[in-house]
């Protein structure tokens, strides 16, 4: 069984991904959380769970994952599957919080709908899912780029710094600051067309 390198792996579609989960490819399943650890985290963090219980959360989809995986046969869903999961998972955490008295009763006294009883003023979770879809394809664009183009775009699109230097650029990358910005111009151009494809 050839295993592929993580950069490989992680520009794989999910039904390839799964596909090599289901052959007992560590690095696969190891690509395939990672992929989805924000999604479930947010999901759960929107709902009101605190990060403790997020991470209870995620751990408890990710097995649920694994164990329904080999048996999920719409892979190209996984996301969605992702998300009502995640939906299941956090529901069973305020319940129980509830129970416990540590939160009021999210389902109300009336039988009402759980979910519409959490206080929730963030994007619907198919908003926030279309967004992290976005997020994921740029992302695998990235991969598809060339190593020069992949580092200079990630250095430029920090998320840590919200000013761009490019003289520290310039050193890291070994490229004259007064080529930063057409070769900027030539990956950004490289990356459209990836996603356009």
């Amino acid at each position: 069984m050839t295993t592929l390198p993580p950069s490989e792996l992680a520009s794989l579609d999910d039904t390839a991904l799964a596909a090599l989960c289901a052959q007992g490819q560590a690095a696969a399943w190891a690509v395939m959380v990672r992929r989805y650890e924000r999604l479930i985290f947010t999901v759960a963090r929107r709902a009101g769970l605190d990060e403790h219980s997020a991470a209870d959360v995620y751990q408890t989809v990710c097995v649920r994952l694994y164990e329904h995986l080999p048996r999920l046969t719409q892979t190209d869903r996984l996301q969605a599957w992702l998300v009502t999961t995640t939906k299941r998972e956090t529901l069973a955490a305020l319940r129980q919080r509830a129970r416990q008295g540590s939160l009021p009763n999210p389902g109300g006294e009336d039988g009402e709908d759980p979910w519409l009883a959490v206080p929730d003023t963030a994007p619907l979770a198919e908003d926030l899912l279309d967004d992290l879809q976005q997020m994921h394809r740029v992302q695998m664009g990235l991969q598809a780029l060339d190593l020069r183009c992949r580092e200079l775009l990630t250095l430029l699109f920090n998320d840590d710094d919200d000013r761009t230097d490019y003289q520290q650029i310039s050193a890291s990358l070994g490229m004259p600051a007064g080529s930063i910005g057409p070769t900027r111009a030539r990956c950004l151009a490289k990356l459209r067309r990836w996603l356009e494809s």
